[in-house]
Protein backbone atom coordinates (compact mmCIF):
# COMPACT_ATOMS: atom_id res chain seq x y z
CA UNK A 1 0.00 0.00 0.00
CA UNK A 2 1.47 3.32 -0.73
CA UNK A 3 1.15 6.36 1.68
CA UNK A 4 2.24 10.12 1.67
CA UNK A 5 5.61 10.89 3.36
CA UNK A 6 5.61 13.66 5.73
CA UNK A 7 7.31 16.94 4.50
CA UNK A 8 10.81 16.80 6.35
CA UNK A 9 11.11 12.81 4.64
CA UNK A 10 9.70 13.97 1.20
CA UNK A 11 12.93 16.54 1.22
CA UNK A 12 15.43 13.74 2.40
CA UNK A 13 14.07 11.40 -0.11
CA UNK A 14 14.50 14.24 -2.57
CA UNK A 15 17.72 15.25 -1.74
CA UNK A 16 19.24 11.67 -1.48
CA UNK A 17 18.03 11.13 -5.18
CA UNK A 18 19.89 14.50 -6.48
CA UNK A 19 22.62 13.56 -4.61
CA UNK A 20 24.23 11.68 -7.36
CA UNK A 21 24.27 13.33 -10.80
CA UNK A 22 23.34 10.20 -12.93
CA UNK A 23 19.77 10.37 -10.35
CA UNK A 24 19.78 13.97 -11.55
CA UNK A 25 20.32 13.07 -15.63
CA UNK A 26 17.97 9.88 -15.32
CA UNK A 27 15.26 12.77 -13.32
CA UNK A 28 16.11 15.48 -16.19
CA UNK A 29 15.60 12.72 -19.11
CA UNK A 30 12.62 11.70 -17.34
CA UNK A 31 11.15 15.06 -16.74
CA UNK A 32 10.79 15.39 -20.28
CA UNK A 33 9.09 11.98 -21.22
CA UNK A 34 8.35 8.76 -19.41
CA UNK A 35 11.26 6.41 -21.37
CA UNK A 36 12.07 2.56 -21.25
CA UNK A 37 15.78 1.47 -19.28
CA UNK A 38 17.40 0.21 -22.58
CA UNK A 39 16.86 3.76 -23.52
CA UNK A 40 17.57 5.48 -20.83
CA UNK A 41 21.03 3.89 -20.68
CA UNK A 42 21.85 4.82 -24.15
CA UNK A 43 20.89 8.26 -23.51
CA UNK A 44 23.16 8.43 -20.61
CA UNK A 45 25.79 6.23 -21.35
CA UNK A 46 25.66 4.21 -19.15
CA UNK A 47 25.39 0.35 -18.78
CA UNK A 48 21.94 -0.87 -17.82
CA UNK A 49 23.19 -2.62 -14.46
CA UNK A 50 24.21 0.73 -13.19
CA UNK A 51 21.47 2.22 -14.99
CA UNK A 52 19.52 -0.21 -12.78
CA UNK A 53 20.85 0.13 -9.49
CA UNK A 54 20.38 4.26 -10.10
CA UNK A 55 16.39 3.15 -11.01
CA UNK A 56 15.72 0.85 -7.89
CA UNK A 57 17.34 3.90 -5.63
CA UNK A 58 15.01 6.47 -7.41
CA UNK A 59 11.71 4.16 -6.64
CA UNK A 60 12.92 3.88 -3.14
CA UNK A 61 12.61 7.40 -2.89
CA UNK A 62 9.12 7.36 -4.12
CA UNK A 63 10.37 9.42 -7.24
CA UNK A 64 9.95 7.43 -10.25
CA UNK A 65 7.51 4.91 -11.00
CA UNK A 66 7.05 1.86 -12.92
CA UNK A 67 4.48 1.53 -15.78
CA UNK A 68 3.95 -1.98 -17.18
CA UNK A 69 3.62 -1.50 -20.88
CA UNK A 70 3.36 -5.03 -22.62
CA UNK A 71 6.39 -7.06 -22.23
CA UNK A 72 8.36 -4.04 -21.40
CA UNK A 73 8.00 -1.58 -18.25
CA UNK A 74 8.66 2.08 -18.65
CA UNK A 75 9.83 4.42 -15.84
CA UNK A 76 8.19 7.38 -15.54
CA UNK A 77 8.35 10.58 -12.70
CA UNK A 78 6.05 9.54 -9.84
CA UNK A 79 4.41 13.17 -9.73
CA UNK A 80 4.02 15.44 -12.82
CA UNK A 81 4.90 18.04 -10.27
CA UNK A 82 8.49 16.49 -9.99
CA UNK A 83 9.08 18.41 -13.04
CA UNK A 84 8.00 21.37 -12.23
CA UNK A 85 10.07 21.23 -9.30
CA UNK A 86 13.20 20.00 -11.35
CA UNK A 87 13.04 23.18 -13.58
CA UNK A 88 12.58 24.93 -10.21
CA UNK A 89 16.06 23.83 -8.34
CA UNK A 90 17.81 24.30 -11.92
CA UNK A 91 16.98 27.67 -12.59
CA UNK A 92 17.67 28.62 -8.90
CA UNK A 93 20.26 30.68 -8.83
CA UNK A 94 22.79 29.44 -6.18
CA UNK A 95 25.62 31.41 -4.39
CA UNK A 96 28.53 29.80 -4.23
CA UNK A 97 32.57 30.52 -4.32
CA UNK A 98 34.02 28.88 -7.42
CA UNK A 99 37.13 28.49 -5.05
CA UNK A 100 35.41 26.70 -2.21
CA UNK A 101 33.86 23.21 -1.31
CA UNK A 102 31.96 22.61 1.39
CA UNK A 103 33.95 21.84 4.73
CA UNK A 104 32.66 18.64 4.90
CA UNK A 105 32.89 17.58 0.72
CA UNK A 106 35.41 14.67 1.57
CA UNK A 107 33.58 13.45 4.53
CA UNK A 108 30.25 13.54 4.03
CA UNK A 109 29.90 13.92 0.12
CA UNK A 110 28.57 16.72 -0.31
CA UNK A 111 29.07 19.34 -2.73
Amino acid sequence: MLTVAPEVEVLARFGRALADPIRCRILLVLREAPAYPADLADALGISRTRLSNHLACLRDCGLVVTVPDGRRTRYELADVRLGHALDDLRTAVVAVETDRTCADADDKGCC
